[in-house]
């Protein structure tokens, strides 16, 4: 599998990188069938793995951990912090006291005694973005880490970050990875632009926007909620009551009907048309059986004409996200309690 240069580090990655939240009590829970589709992927080319310790409360790590012993030097790879991992307050965040707890935690977990990319899952304004780079640069220093990134971060942070790190004297990050899809294209206005301005990788989750350019959802059929754990817990994204998701119905729709005529499945165009972005590295797949890895491998060769990219641009225009919950992120100051005198 062709392989490209992670922004500005030097590493080359997999023209898809792996995710793995379903593997584990979120999608999954056989570790061997999942240890099996890990196995897959790395024969099939991949070489960029990434999870979380999010992922089913730590299981995820675990059976990355397993599949990957005597393969850890062929891999690249990535997890996460910042969710809560449980009750205790204090389990999450940005914090230097979470951030060197949680580090040791996923390094048990992944049997490793390095994280190639260590991702703050999502920016956290609560806390200085001094000491979260302080931290994490200690632990780059330490060699427990080679790389920093983060997921979902607003343009603003993404720039105040690279300040901070410039003016600090910290290691600053060089990936970020952003939920992107077609029915979920807000990145495309700043975030996007923002890492190309700064050298970073771009490893986008969520090309299928969780499932809805899978093929399973239809006008024409009795559309059943998500499958996995992890998608119930998102109920918002799919409610079809809501007037946002009928209108990602109904894309998902002309999409599927755009991909039959070009000769190709919806998976395969969506992950096409992330891919092809220039700012984009690798986009992560997310199978939860070896049946969704194989539909999406063969995903990896498959090239849009400036035609086909048009079209879909008319059914989801640029920048726009028709379900804005899939954003994943939204300003702390739109909250009720900042906006009232």
């Amino acid at each position: 599998m062709e392989r490209r240069l992670l922004g500005r580090t030097g590493v080359s990655v997999s023209k898809l990188g792996l995710g793995a939240m379903m593997f584990g009590a979120w999608g999954n829970g056989d570790h061997d069938e999942c240890v099996k589709i890990i196995h897959r992927a790395l024969d099939a080319g991949i070489n960029f793995v990434d999870t979380s310790d999010l992922y089913s409360q730590g299981e995820s790590e675990t059976i990355v951990g397993k599949a990957l012993a005597g393969r850890r030097e062929d891999v690249v790879l990535a997890t996460k912090f910042f969710m809560p991992f449980d009750d205790d307050p204090n389990h999450c965040g940005g914090s230097r006291r979470w951030i060197v707890q949680a580090v040791e935690n996923s390094l048990r977990r992944l049997g490793t005694d390095y994280i190639d990319l260590y991702q703050m899952q999502r920016y956290d304004p609560a806390v200085d973005l001094d000491e979260t780079l302080g931290a994490l640069t200690d632990l780059v220093r330490a060699g427990k880490v080679r790389y920093l990134g983060h997921s979902t971060f607003p343009a603003s942070a993404i720039v105040e970050a690279q300040y901070v790190a410039r003016d600090r004297g910290r290691e600053r990050f060089v990936v970020e990875q952003p939920p992107y899809s077609i029915l979920t294209r807000a990145v495309e206005n700043e975030i996007l632009p923002q890492t190309q301005r700064y050298g970073m990788g771009v490893v986008p989750y969520s090309p299928l926007a969780g499932g809805w350019l899978s093929g399973r959802y239809h006008r024409d059929t009795d559309n059943i909620g998500p499958a996995s754990v992890a998608r119930k817990r998102l109920a918002d994204r799919f409610d079809l009551s809501l007037p946002e998701n009928q209108r990602k119905l109904d894309a998902a729709d002309r999409l599927a009907r755009l991909a039959d005529e070009v000769g190709i499945s919806l998976v395969a165009l969506a992950i096409a048309f992330v891919r092809c972005h220039p700012a984009v590295t690798a986009p992560i797949i997310g199978p939860r059986t070896m049946a969704h890895l194989e539909a999406q491998l063969a995903a990896a060769d498959v090239t849009l004409s400036h035609d086909v990219l048009d079209r879909i641009d008319e059914i989801v225009p640029p920048g726009i996200t028709l379900n804005p919950a899939d954003n994943e992120w939204t300003s702390p100051s739109l909250r009720s309690d900042a906006r009232r005198r």
